[in-house]
C-alpha cells in the first residue's frame, strides 16, 4: 500500500491527510511540536473554502461553531460578498485552533493519528521511495515512504532538505497581534483605523475578549524576537495614544509582510503545500484558505499517482495550477500593504480606491480574488466552465434529489450527464473503477459564474474531485476531448480502449 508522509499538522496538513485517506492512501502525519498549541491564529474562512468542505460533507460542523460575517476586505476597505453565486456568500468567523480541532477530528475518523514531537531532519530520495529521518523523544528513526509533503510552515524543514529555493521580498513593517480583554474597546470594531504612525484593527471574535492588531511601517522586528503584552501596549500608545484598558492577554505574536514563494512545488517525490510553499502578509485573511485549497488540489492527484492509476506527470499539474494562484495572492497582499502605509499620498490613493470599490465590477473583481470564487485554471476554452469551479446545482436523479457538491463527498471524479445524447456508460467503461457516472436533471440551466455572469449549462460535464471542470460537452462531437480528459486526469483506461496519451493539461 502506498504511503505518504506529511510534515505539519496544521490546517493544510490535516486537510491533505483526510483527502489521501478518503482515496485509500496510507498516511503518516508528523509534527515537531509536542502538542497542538491552541493559539488562535487565523480568524476566518472564505466562501470557496466552505464550498470545498461542503464537497466533502463536513461543512456543517464548521458552520455550527462559526459566525457569518457578510463582508470581506481589501486593505481594510470593505468588500461585499453577498451577491456572489454561492450558498455561502460571506466570511465565516472561526479561529484557526477550532478549524484545526475539527479537521483533526475528521482525519481521526479516517484513521489518521498525529505523531507529535516528531521532527523531519533528513530526506533521501530513491527511484522507488523516500527514506525520511525523524527525531523523536525515543531517538532517531528512519521511515520509508512513497512520497513526502511538506506542510510544515514558512520555515519548512522539508523545503530546505529538498533543496527548493524560497525567493521573495523582505519585511517592511511589523504587526503585533494580541488576543486580550479591553476595558474600553474602540467603537468602530472590525474596520482598519489609520493614524499618523500606523494602523489599528480590533475584532470581537468571541465574547469577552478581542483581537488587537497594530501595524507600524518601517519598523521591522527579527522573526525570532519575542514580544509580550507590554510591547503591544507600547505599540498601541504610539499609534492610537491609548491601550484601551488592555489586560489578560491570551496570546501575543508578531509578523511582518515578507512575501516568499517556493520556486517549485515539487522535487521528485517531495512536494510542498500551504505556508511551506508561500508566505505573505495576512491581508484579506487568505493564508489558511489558500493552504486548504492547495491540499484539495494536491490530494486527489497524489492519491491517483500513489495508487498507480495515473502517471507521475499528473503531479506536475499541481504546481502549474497552484503556483500562479499563490503568486496572485502574494501580489495582492503586497498591494494591500502598500495601500495601508500612512501619509497624505497614500491617503489620497485610498480615497480613490475606496470610490472605485463602490462600483459593482470593481467590488466583484477584488472580492472574487480574495475569496477565490473566480479561480480559473487554464484547462481550455471550448466552454466557459472549463477550469472553473462547478456550481452547486440542485439535481434530480433516479435515487432522489441531491446537489452537485454531494456527489463529491467521496472525492471521486464525477461525469454528470444532464441529457447528453452519447452512450456515456459505454464510452467511459474503462474508467468505471475510478469514475462516478451520474445521470440527472436540473432546472438551473443558466447558472451564474462569479466573474462572467450566466452561462448555458452543457449537457454533460467531467468534474474533478476538487470540484473543477475538466471537460464540458459542446455542440460538436467532442468524444475525443472527453476520452483525452479522462486519460489526462484519471490515467489510462483499464481496458486499453483509449489512446496512450498521458500528458497532463491537454
Amino acid at each position: 500500500m502506498a504511503t505518504v508522509l506529511i510534515a505539519g499538522a496544521g490546517p493544510t496538513g490535516l486537510m491533505l491527510a483526510s483527502e489521501l485517506r478518503t482515496a485509500g492512501v496510507d498516511v503518516v502525519l508528523v509534527d515537531r511540536l509536542a502538542e497542538r498549541s491552541g493559539e488562535s491564529r487565523a480568524g476566518g474562512m472564505h466562501p470557496r473554502t466552505m464550498e470545498v468542505l461542503d464537497q466533502r460533507g463536513i461543512l456543517d460542523r464548521f458552520l455550527a461553531e462559526g459566525r457569518p460575517l457578510q463582508v470581506g476586505h481589501y486593505s481594510g476597505l470593505a468588500l461585499d460578498f453577498s451577491d456572489f453565486p454561492t450558498r455561502y456568500p460571506y466570511t465565516l468567523v472561526l479561529l484557526q485552533y477550532r478549524v484545526e480541532r475539527l479537521l483533526e477530528q475528521r482525519a481521526a475518523e479516517l484513521g489518521v493519528t498525529v505523531r507529535w514531537s516528531t521532527e523531519v531532519i533528513g530526506i533521501d530520495q530513491h527511484d522507488d521511495g523516500v527514506e525520511v529521518t525523524v527525531r523523536t523523544p525515543a531517538g532517531i528513526d528512519t521511515l520509508t515512504v512513497d512520497y513526502v509533503v511538506g506542510c510544515d510552515g514558512g520555515r519548512s524543514a522539508v523545503r530546505k532538505l529538498a533543496g527548493i529555493d524560497f525567493p521573495g521580498t523582505d519585511a517592511t513593517l511589523t504587526s503585533i497581534l494580541g488576543d486580550v480583554e479591553l476595558a474600553s474597546p474602540p467603537e468602530d470594531l472590525g474596520s482598519m483605523q489609520r493614524y499618523e504612525h500606523g494602523g489599528l484593527l480590533v475584532f470581537d471574535f468571541e465574547p469577552g475578549w478581542y483581537r488587537v492588531v497594530t501595524t507600524e511601517y518601517d519598523r521591522v522586528l527579527d522573526r525570532d524576537t519575542t514580544v509580550d503584552v507590554e510591547e503591544l501596549r507600547r505599540s498601541l500608545i504610539r499609534i492610537a495614544g491609548t491601550d484601551f484598558g488592555m489586560h489578560s492577554p491570551r496570546w501575543i505574536s508578531h509578523f511582518g509582510d515578507a512575501a516568499r514563494q517556493a520556486d517549485r512545488y515539487r522535487a521528485g517525490r517531495v512536494l510542498l503545500a500551504g505556508d511551506a510553499a508561500h508566505i505573505h502578509f495576512p491581508a484579506g485573511g487568505q493564508g489558511q484558505n489558500l493552504g486548504i485549497q492547495d491540499a484539495v488540489n494536491l490530494g486527489w492527484k497524489l492519491a491517483a499517482v500513489a495508487t498507480g492509476h495515473a502517471p507521475d506527470t499528473l503531479l506536475d499539474t499541481y504546481e502549474s495550477e497552484r503556483h500562479p494562484v499563490a503568486a496572485r495572492v502574494l501580489h495582492n497582499t503586497r498591494a494591500q500593504t502598500a495601500l495601508g502605509r500612512p501619509g497624505p499620498h497614500t491617503e489620497a490613493l485610498r480615497e480613490t480606491v475606496e470610490t472605485l470599490v463602490g462600483f459593482d465590477d470593481v467590488n466583484r473583481y477584488l472580492a472574487g480574488m480574495i475569496n477565490a470564487l473566480d479561480l480559473h485554471y487554464p484547462l481550455g476554452d471550448a466552454h466557459a466552465l472549463l477550469g472553473r469551479r462547478m456550481p452547486d446545482l440542485d439535481l434530480k436523479t433516479a435515487d432522489g434529489d441531491t446537489r452537485t457538491f454531494t456527489l463529491l463527498h467521496n472525492a471521486r471524479p464525477v461525469l454528470l450527464n444532464l441529457g447528453h445524447p452519447a452512450d456515456l456508460p459505454a464510452l467511459t467503461a474503462g474508467w468505471s473503477d475510478r469514475l462516478d457516472l451520474i445521470t440527472a436533471r436540473t432546472e438551473d440551466i443558466h447558472p451564474r459564474l462569479p466573474d462572467i455572469g450566466p452561462i448555458e449549462l452543457p449537457t454533460a460535464l467531467l468534474i474533478r474531485p476538487d470540484g473543477y471542470i475538466a471537460w464540458a460537452a459542446t455542440e460538436s462531437d467532442n468524444t475525443p476531448a472527453l476520452l483525452d480528459a479522462l486519460t489526462t486526469w484519471l490515467g489510462p483506461s483499464s481496458d486499453s480502449r483509449t489512446t496512450d496519451s498521458t500528458k497532463p493539461g491537454h
